[in-house]
């Protein structure tokens, strides 16, 4: 298959047209030359072929010309701009139009023959899209996901869209949505899907741990470095890195982050060489990033260069219609896991969870249904299999909430933190859910407090 593929050159500079096509030939591809963007225009309606390299800038018509006149009409053709050295910003822009990738002048042959071998993969992922399409009309299912409320389909598009190209993918919506399981089929769908998917919870590792996560650290490069560590970059190259709770991350770490993403090498913590990386990424945060920008907790550079594509995941109060789905879809996971053989729920227990609000999201109802199957002597789960704040969503009197009018706004926030704890048994993973916090915001608001009591 990878010889059948047929390769358009669109560059205004004929030696390097020349170069280019020939290049391409050697390695046993069909391929052809176009010397602007209207003649590689007329050549890709006639005869499209597989993949197109196209320089961003041209006479009559340049490369970003040529990629927004294409992509509506041919949604399958790989698209690659070729640009010079330090014009990255047009490379994004480009991108964001539907590039598949981007090439740096003078274009590196080895690059470009593992792009071309990627190109093949894409096109395996683009046909198990369409399978996976029939697979959700015929049974609600999307690769891992599951659903088909109307919620959630905008969400599979972009998806769709967005798996076979190399683009960033900046992945936001409340806590428990199922942002990972986004990130995983992202990556099944795409070309990588043989290569390692690595993930890391940046806000569930100290700041001091978290940069040699990332980026490794070579042998002696601070006290108890033993051995020379790889760091995810390093681990998923040639597949998917999702970093989830990006925001979380220091402005120091985020600098090097970036430089990470632009350059294409990572070094290693008290290296001194720089590692080339083929590395997709995948961000996630449970806040909005564009306040985070704004707030300063995530940096707009490294934002814009996230945010290629951006997927808001809607939260389960917005796709109750899913509901069944997904409960029948856990039933049988946790049967295997626990040695039961619960059949499904009980008329009652199933109105007691449309009417409950779901503030953990698909987390949540996971953690129900899998308490249930447990519990559950029978073939059913009943209402009494259910926790208290799901069985009993009415009380007969409202709870004083000690907030007044004359409170500050943090008087507030501090005082709805205790309701909730108490609430949850002094849970915090769960009161985080709730509040739509991380655990370690959390964590950092209950230091803040308790140092502020010492004070006083």
């Amino acid at each position: 298959m990878l010889r059948e593929m047929r390769v358009l050159v669109v560059e205004d500079e004929a030696a390097a047209r020349q170069g280019l096509t020939e290049l391409v030939r050697a390695w046993g591809y069909q391929a052809e030359g176009a010397a602007d963007g209207q003649e590689g225009l007329e050549r890709i309606t006639s005869h499209p072929p597989s993949v197109v390299l196209a320089d961003m800038v041209m006479p009559r018509m340049d490369g970003l010309e040529l990629l927004r006149r294409v992509k509506d009409q041919l949604p399958d053709l790989t698209f690659v701009v070729i640009t010079a050295q330090g014009r990255v910003d047009t490379a994004v822009a480009a991108m964001k139009e539907g590039a598949y990738d981007y090439l740096a002048k003078p274009v590196d042959p080895h690059r470009l023959r593992e792009m071309l071998g990627h190109v093949a993969e894409r096109q395996d992922a683009l046909r198990e899209v369409a399978d996976l399409r029939r697979q959700l009309q015929e049974h609600g299912r999307f690769g891992q996901m599951v659903g088909q409320a109307p919620a959630i389909r905008p969400v599979y598009r972009v998806i769709e869209q967005a798996a076979p190209t190399a683009a960033s993918v900046l992945v936001f919506g409340e806590s428990g949505t199922g942002k990972e399981l986004v990130a995983k089929t992202i990556h099944e769908l795409s070309g990588r899907s043989k290569h390692p998917f690595i993930a890391i919870n940046c806000a569930a590792i100290p700041e001091s741990l978290l940069e040699n996560e990332i980026f490794g650290h070579e042998r002696g490069a601070f006290t108890g470095a033993m051995e020379r560590r790889a760091g995810c970059f390093e681990l998923a190259d040639s597949g998917t890195l999702f970093l989830d709770e990006v925001a979380e991350i220091s402005p120091a770490i985020q600098v090097k982050l970036l430089r990470v993403l632009q350059e294409r090498t990572v070094r290693r913590l008290g290296g001194q060489k720089e590692q080339p990386v083929d590395v997709r990424l995948v961000a996630a945060t449970n806040v909005d990033p564009v306040k985070a920008v704004q707030d300063g907790r995530l940096r707009a550079d490294l934002y814009y260069r996230i945010n290629v594509i951006g997927i808001c995941v809607p939260p389960l109060r917005d796709r109750l219609e899913d509901l069944p789905l997904l409960i029948q879809t856990f039933i049988p996971e946790f049967n295997a896991r626990n040695a039961k053989d619960v059949r499904a729920l009980s008329p009652d227990a199933a109105a007691l969870l449309r009417k409950h609000t779901w503030p953990g999201n698909i987390r949540e109802l996971r953690n129900v249904i899998e308490r249930a199957v447990i519990l559950s002597t029978g073939d059913f789960i009943e209402p009494e299999h259910l926790p208290p704040d799901v069985s009993s969503p009415v009380r007969l009197a409202p709870e004083p909430t000690g907030l007044k009018p004359g409170m500050t706004v943090e008087q507030a926030e501090r005082r709805l933190i205790e309701l909730t704890l108490a609430h949850t048994g002094d849970n915090k993973t769960r009161a985080a859910e709730i509040l739509g916090f991380t655990v370690k915001t959390l964590h950092n608001k209950l230091k803040r407090f308790r140092r502020e009591a010492e004070e006083k």
